[in-house]
């Protein structure tokens, strides 16, 4: 860390002052200023591509600002790599965890700064995870250190990354989306784990789409739009409204646009299904319906998408469409019944990083296109820009970069494919994660529309919120069982959660 100057003292744990960075032609922050108060939370909000991203980066030391200066106890700091920024205090704890999953917790904790052993190269065990159950009892994680990372879940994973940023000593700390991948039991443990943090003194910069969230836990805020700061103090007096037209601009006051749908015959029939991950499902879903699956983490919701769309094998049961019995061993079976999936994972499971835009959206539609065996580049790009238009996606082009994308149009890119291959079923696994709010309308609204004109939807959410205001119904998975199916405009989500947090089975 190269120290620039000395400044006057300031009541701020660190200031970024008049930040400025672009690429190429695109400016992604224009005088952006961020001042953090020792021990407060902190809140980041903006749409996808308002640059909080950008700015985070510069802040861990990834990118270097073009203009612009980051004072931390009283002096300009010039961090050249996220080894400055950490040996400042300053740690970063990303969206796509960076932890090793075959290691052990203590060994996550400390790798690279592992307790010296009596040989030379060598450190010591049982040091280290005497460390690191002290480290985590001060924040009340009780767990085994000598655990896999790879058996935790999405929560327990995002405090082994608090830990291993306060084992370097980190005061100052960025969490991107850390409920991103949750269901409501494992946000309200990270969340008690923030205001712990902040309770204790370390400074936390909080950046969520999820405003509830926002709401509840933030003492200021910062609110970015097109690069720039439109709003920077104390969040006190403002509700979710009012920062939501702060960040995209205009008012949003229907973020749900339910579209009110005669629903036509059974399209889906689902009888006693069950495979090594779900037991004994049955429902049906009719044409023109929005079906939400509600459960905790790990209940069996995605288990049994996969198990509908081919992507893993049934053992048992039966599934109908439009009253015929259907066979779906794979994930072409079900395209060529009709049948799209939306994956959770758009990154992982959903996209080609490597591959253009347009591609990503065509890929599996090839066949319905009628280019399964001769592409004509010229026909699948004008389909791509027209579906594009369809979707309000926001890209230079079908040949544009998957990674350059905004999460929100990353996501479109994948709704694009049920589009092309018009596809008479969606079933969407948590279908607006991790995208702004602007964004999440854009998507409700096409579900709208889709049911409107005879789709039949099935939507996976952690976001209740989200399923009391688009759905018709709402299944309620517990345990790899289904244990509920409930009218939605019926029910409460204090009785979903009830259902899907039930230590006994519901028959």
């Amino acid at each position: 860390m190269a120290v620039k100057s000395q400044v006057a003292s300031s009541p701020f744990a660190l200031e970024m002052q008049g930040i400025s960075k672009s690429f190429g032609p695109i400016k992604a922050l224009e005088d952006v200023t961020l001042c953090l108060r020792q021990g407060t939370v902190h809140a980041l909000v903006g749409e996808n591509g308002a640059g909080k991203s950008t700015l985070m980066k510069i802040l861990a030391g990834v990118y270097q600002p073009d203009a612009g200066a980051i004072v931390r106890k009283g002096k300009t700091c010039a961090w050249k790599r996220p080894s400055d920024a950490l040996a400042a205090g300053v740690a970063m704890i990303y969206q796509e965890l960076s932890l090793a999953p075959d290691l052990t917790i203590a060994e996550n904790v400390w790798l690279g700064i592992e307790p010296r052993g009596a040989l030379p190269g060598s450190y010591c065990k049982k040091r280290m995870l005497a460390d690191t159950r002290a480290l985590a009892e001060r924040y009340g994680f009780y767990t085994d250190p000598d655990q896999k990372v790879k058996s935790l879940s999405a929560s327990a994973c995002q405090i082994v990354e608090v830990l291993k940023a306060s084992a370097r000593n980190a005061e100052i700390l960025v969490m991107d989306e850390p409920t991103s991948s949750c269901g409501e039991h494992e946000v309200a443990a990270l969340l008690e784990m923030v205001k712990k943090l902040s309770r204790a003194g370390t400074t936390i910069i909080y950046i969520s789409h999820r405003l509830e969230e926002v709401a509840e836990i933030a003492e200021y805020i910062t609110v970015l739009r097109d690069g720039r700061t439109v709003r920077s103090g104390p969040i006190k007096g403002l509700d979710i409204p009012d920062i939501v037209r702060q960040m995209v601009g205009r008012d949003l006051s229907e973020y749900f646009p339910k579209i009110k749908v005669e629903l036509g015959s059974t399209a889906l029939s689902v009888s006693e299904l069950s495979s090594p991950s779900v037991e004994n499902i049955s429902f049906d879903l009719r044409w023109g319906e929005i079906v939400g699956v509600a459960g905790l983490v790990g209940a069996g919701r995605t288990a049994l998408a996969r198990v509908l769309c081919g992507l893993d094998p049934s053992i048992h049961g039966s599934v109908k469409l439009d009253g015929n019995i259907v066979k779906i061993g794979t994930p072409a079976d079900a395209l060529s019944c009709g049948i799209m999936y939306v994956t959770e994972d758009r990154k992982r499971t959903g996209l080609c990083l490597e591959l253009p835009a347009g591609w990503n959206m065509t890929l599996p539609c090839l066949a319905v296109l009628g280019m399964k065996h001769i592409l004509r580049p010229a026909r699948e790009n004008e389909i791509a820009e027209e579906t594009a238009q369809k979707l309000s996606l926001k890209w230079s082009g079908p040949g544009a970069p998957v990674r350059a994308l905004s999460g929100g149009n990353q996501q479109k890119l994948l709704l694009g494919r049920a589009l092309i291959a018009d596809s008479r079923l969606w079933v969407l696994d948590e279908p607006t994660r991790g995208i702004d709010i602007a964004a999440k309308v854009d998507i409700y609204e096409l579900i709208g529309r889709m049911a409107s004109e005879g789709k039949a939807i099935l939507i996976i959410s952690s976001d209740l919120r989200e399923l009391f205001g688009i759905t018709d119904r709402i299944l309620v998975m517990r345990r790899n069982r289904l244990v509920a199916d409930l009218v939605t405009s019926e029910t409460t989500q204090e009785a979903v959660m009830q259902l899907a947090a039930l230590d006994k089975v519901c028959p």
